[in-house]
């Protein structure tokens, strides 16, 4: 067989895909990252009428390019958390407000093969946007994220996700150094609050893009 690793997730992401839609999740698979961003722009956005947009912290998302398009689109209220010019206050004030978009975009750290979005957040806005408020929510997610079970998926968050993160992020924890989780009381913890998404409600306003790329952390 010509091409067996492409062809090995190619299946998985078809199984997946099939997963998530049985939970009743909006479901695309692209290529790459500038697929992904065709997906979004093209066929995501024109069938839902939104005049305001968010997104929460996504490595992820800024890595399709759909940040850079999107923080400017005319026609479109954009409430941009990333916006370094905002004070602290600034922009908890806007992740507040994000809540009450018509789309929100972010990532998700763990993705189960039966079809569950597994997340822990620091500040909760990016799992609140998941769980309730925005009309409509876009999951950005690379093919590294997928895992067995929701286990597997708390493991890999604890593991690999929240350290890389902090030591992406700068912040002043225990796992910054050791690379391991030791449930620290750090003010700068980013272990906070998790979620596990297992459906959509309602049908499909929680689209979820798998692309055919290992992407974020």
């Amino acid at each position: 067989m010509k091409n067996p690793i492409d062809n090995f997730w190619k299946l998985k992401l078809e199984n997946v895909k099939e997963s998530l839609e049985s939970n009743n999740f909006e479901v695309f698979i692209a290529d790459n990252s500038v697929a992904a961003s065709k997906i979004v722009l093209e066929k995501i956005l024109p069938a839902i009428d939104i005049k305001s947009i968010s997104w929460g912290g996504s490595v992820t998302f800024v890595g399709t390019g759909l940040y850079d398009i999107l923080k400017n689109k005319e026609g479109l209220k954009v409430l941009d958390i990333y916006n370094k010019s905002l004070s602290s206050d600034e922009k908890m004030q806007l992740r507040r407000k994000a809540l009450l978009t018509d789309l929100f975009i972010t990532g998700t750290n763990a993705l189960t093969e039966d079809g569950c979005l597994v997340n822990l957040d620091m500040i909760g806005n990016r799992v609140g946007a998941l769980t309730f408020g925005p009309k409509n929510v876009l999951v950005l997610t690379g093919r590294n994220k997928i895992v067995a079970d929701i286990e597997s998926a708390m493991d890999r968050i604890k593991d690999y996700v929240a350290p890389a993160n902090v030591m992406r992020l700068d912040m002043k924890t225990p796992c910054i150094k050791t690379g391991v989780c030791s449930k620290c009381k750090s003010s700068d913890r980013i272990c906070n609050t998790w979620t596990i998404t297992q459906n959509s409600f309602p049908k499909k306003r929680i689209k979820v893009v798998i692309i055919h790329e290992d992407l974020g952390l």
